[in-house]
């Protein structure tokens, strides 16, 4: 943290002894990221010492085979292999219908040595199934997603302490803090109102005491909202639509999208930008995240947090029970 706060100062030193111009501190979620699941790795070797083997265990649950899904999904069994997390991957075929997907649900929830599930979306099935009713079916002590109602329902009314809070927001918190910049007091801008990203995003800077305005996509006067901003959240799903000359100076500016543009300097004809547009961003902007390499990993690193927290708090019930 302190690392961050003292580059920032070098920097807007500089640009004053110059064109007055600072660059923005970047925010690495790949430096971030690490730093969790080291802690992480330290806190399941403790749990493994202290309960004779035991172990977090955590099960993803696929329904058909995108190759996208599986993507991700590769990518939380190796974060959750380094942890030291049991990780499995439960694969449906993509003629399961809706009362199969429910009852592998309700199977994983009632396994006590299961402490998370994660339903991987979205699911490729040739029946119709209602995603909802399914991520609500998950038992809201192994929804380490945060995705379902109950667990949205408690971080709404801020009882942050009882609920999983969805992974993408956490992270977007998780790095607010490497800047040093306090969240209370502050103005923030939450662009997009999805249930992933912008809903909890919302909530999370509310109950940490920020003034919190959420723009969508029938905000008006979308870059007068933005020019307000200390702390500015764009989750909208849209290519560089963020442009840096709305952009407060100095506000912190966190990014989670991730989209495809032309680009054909790269063998693959595209490259991989975010929301905001980085260029003119990064000149007023006093910490910004990159895309890709910032929110990215922490979504996963946090995905890793939320099962560990499970764990703990099946111990603590299971003591408690005793």
């Amino acid at each position: 943290m302190l690392s961050l706060v003292s580059r920032s100062f070098c920097l807007m030193v500089s640009g004053c002894q110059g064109s007055r111009r600072s660059i923005a501190t970047v925010i690495s979620g790949n430096k971030t990221s690490k730093l969790v699941r080291d802690r992480l790795r330290n806190d399941v070797e403790k749990m493994k010492v202290q309960f004779s083997g035991f172990r977090p265990s955590l099960v993803v649950l696929q329904v058909g085979d995108r190759d996208d899904s599986n993507l991700y999904i590769s990518t939380k069994l190796k974060a959750a292999a380094e942890i030291g997390i049991d990780a499995k991957h439960v694969r449906l075929p993509s003629s399961a219908t809706q009362a199969e997907v429910l009852q592998s649900v309700l199977s994983v929830n009632e396994n006590p040595s299961v402490h998370g599930l994660i339903v991987q979306l979205p699911l490729d099935s040739v029946n119709r199934i209602d995603t909802e009713l399914v991520t609500n079916a998950v038992s809201p002590d192994k929804d380490v997603d945060g995705l379902s109602c109950i667990n949205a329902g408690k971080l709404s009314r801020g009882d942050l302490k009882d609920c999983f809070i969805p992974c993408t927001p956490n992270g977007c918190m998780e790095l607010i803090r490497q800047t040093g910049v306090s969240v209370a007091g502050k103005h923030a801008v939450v662009i997009g109102r999805s249930k992933i990203v912008g809903a909890p995003m919302h909530d999370l800077l509310l109950w940490n005491h920020a003034t919190v305005t959420t723009c969508h996509s029938k905000t008006p006067d979308l870059p007068e909202q933005v020019s307000r901003a200390d702390i500015l959240v764009v989750g909208a799903g849209r290519a560089e639509m963020v442009r840096g000359e709305w952009v407060k100076q100095g506000a912190v500016v966190i990014d989670c999208g991730i989209n495809h543009v032309p680009d054909e300097t790269r063998a693959s004809g595209k490259r991989v930008v975010g929301d905001v547009h980085y260029a003119s961003a990064n000149q007023r902007a006093g910490f910004i995240t990159p895309v890709p390499g910032g929110v990215g990993p922490m979504t996963v690193a946090m995905l890793m947090e939320n099962t560990v927290q499970s764990a703990h708090r099946f111990i603590l019930r299971h003591q408690a029970d005793r």
